[in-house]
């Protein structure tokens, strides 16, 4: 399929915005040189609307676009418990967490580290971050947006990665956080305007030309798609192989609320550098946390955009009413009905014009990302790596050509490493799963290490080598433990040692590093009070209504 030269010129004039944009104000005054604080933190000068949208932008990508909406067509809305969960876990941030990294002065996650602990805690996990960065996140978001360009447009996968990771480097590599922060302002209106207008053509096409009418069809047809809270045995869904696995591995029941999606959500919003980067870069606390709450809003809205259409196509398969739909659905080497071309797939459906500005969308949430990923990968090394082994009085002017070599090597390697990821079948959960493996130390080494004086380095460090290990050998051993009950057992069990070893060593007494935490520290404005209230009461009339 080709776009009609209308699609083409709104899908050009999107790009050409971007790079102009990134460009544009990546540009320094006359006589002054881009230093560290520039390039990795936008001068601190973000205001809150800033910090909320380049936090929806670089967190809704390829994987939320096509990887959750494939997840929708598999799964349901059941899914979504990852935007509204990540809404309430962006209060808690917010509220606890946020002020302290602002008071630290802190460029990375890992230099908190090295602040709290010891460089030996800041290295182990800086090293984490970036295989993290670099083999999946990169990787998978790359191979999503390729495979997207393949359903779409018939390009072949390798040009789709090769264009895509061109694309984000343009203006990304040269302008650093100020480039992405400022075009993800632009990008997110993209992004939700496109995925509302698919959105909205999905549910026309099956309520028969009314969006309403295919709400209700959707409840109908698929009743159990609409279930938040899933138990043992309720849904199967394709495995990628041609057979089939309880859904409940993915979303197991009570333990998306109280259980271990609490580690996933707090260690990728809070622990995450290329989150927690927006926020430092923010010009207040207090602008920071607005821009918190507004990022929380939009999470709300996302099911709507990304897990709503993947139902949609579900039903449009199902009930047989387009043969060409359900063709493109296939895997051209399996034969089988694949999940992650749902969303690629409903693009095609949308009338000249819109597919355009649809498949804009998709693009910016995907650049977006791979900007911010990149950008971020290239912060850690640089700050956390290069400046502590290689170049310990690296100019600024050096340390921001460091970080721009770091990022274009960054790009090669996932670009290399994308097309392997063509077997899987929901390459969300895949993403979700292997960050899964680092999650639970990277939460108790925060947690212990801001709220519990007396958490020694030698135990963050042992919650740091440990994470990996204990994921993998619970993973062979119980093979049907859902992945997210996983990472509970496995904080419970770094925690448990944490503890202990602080106390033999530590003999009782508060770490030197400590954190002091008063009241006057996690004071906030009456609007981020106002916003908190509003985000908690939606997010829990919404499990209450689909439970």
């Amino acid at each position: 399929m080709l776009l009609e030269p209308l699609d083409l010129a709104v899908f050009i004039g999107y790009c050409l915005l971007i790079v102009g944009m990134g460009l544009f104000v990546s540009q320094e005054k006359k006589g002054h040189v881009k230093n560290s604080s520039d390039y990795f933190l936008a001068s601190k000068a973000l205001p809150w609307w800033a910090v909320g949208a380049s936090l929806i932008a670089s967190n809704i990508s390829a994987e939320q676009f096509i990887g959750m909406s494939g997840s929708g067509f598999a799964l349901g809305l059941a899914i979504s418990t990852y935007e509204w969960m990540a809404a309430a876990t962006l209060l808690v941030v917010a509220i606890f967490f946020l002020p302290v990294y602002i008071k630290k002065g802190i460029y990375t996650m890992p230099g908190f580290l090295l602040d709290r602990y010891d460089s030996r805690v800041r290295t182990t996990m800086a090293v984490f971050w970036l295989l993290l960065y670099v083999f999946v996140n990169l990787t998978s978001v790359l191979y999503l947006g390729a495979l997207s360009l393949n359903t779409i447009l018939d390009v072949p996968m390798v040009y789709g990665i090769i264009g895509l990771a061109a694309f984000a480097m343009i203006y990304s590599i040269y302008g650093g956080l100020k480039a992405v922060a400022w075009t993800d302002v632009v990008q997110v209106v993209f992004l939700i305007l496109g995925g509302l207008a698919t959105t909205y053509i999905a549910l026309q096409m099956v309520g028969g030309g009314d969006v309403w009418e295919g709400m209700s069809l959707l409840r109908k047809e698929v009743p159990g798609h609409f279930s938040m809270i899933l138990s043992k045995g309720e849904m199967m869904i394709p495995d990628g192989q041609g057979g089939e696995r309880d859904a409940y591995l993915d979303l197991p029941g009570l333990s998306v609320l109280v259980g271990g999606m609490w580690i996933t959500n707090l260690s990728y919003w809070g622990f995450n550098q290329y989150i927690t980067q927006r926020a430092l870069a923010a010009k207040s606390l207090d602008e920071a946390q607005k821009g918190m709450i507004f990022a929380g809003f939009l999470k709300l809205l996302m099911p709507l955009i990304v897990v709503i259409p993947g139902i949609a196509a579900l039903v449009i398969v199902n009930n047989g009413m387009d043969t060409g739909f359900i063709d493109s659905m296939k895997d051209p080497v399996t034969g089988l009905v694949k999940s992650d071309r749902a969303y690629p797939t409903l693009l095609q459906l949308l009338p000249v014009g819109l597919k355009g500005l649809a498949f804009a969308a998709l693009t910016a949430a995907i650049v977006s990302s791979l900007a911010s990923m990149a950008n971020s990968t290239s912060t850690i090394f640089t700050m956390d790596i290069y400046t502590k082994y290689f170049g310990k009085n690296a100019s600024e002017v050096k340390q921001v050509r460091v970080g721009r070599i770091t990022a274009l090597v960054a790009f090669v390697i996932a670009a290399i490493v994308a097309p392997a990821l063509g077997q899987l079948d929901q390459a969300f959960q895949f993403i979700q799963e292997y960050t899964g493996f680092i999650s639970p130390g990277v939460f108790a080494i925060f947690f212990f290490g801001v709220f519990w004086k007396k958490t020694t380095s030698n135990a963050a460090l042992v919650g740091a080598a440990l994470s990996i290990p204990l994921s993998v050998v619970l993973k062979i051993a119980f093979p049907d433990l859902p992945f997210i009950d996983r990472m509970g057992v496995v904080f419970l069990i770094l925690a448990t040692l944490m503890i202990v070893i602080s106390l033999v060593e530590g003999k009782g007494k508060d770490h030197p590093n400590s954190i002091e935490i008063n009241k006057e520290l996690f004071r906030t404005s009456t609007q981020f009070k106002i916003g908190a209230f509003l985000i908690a009461g939606i997010t829990a009339a919404l499990y209450i209504i689909f439970w």
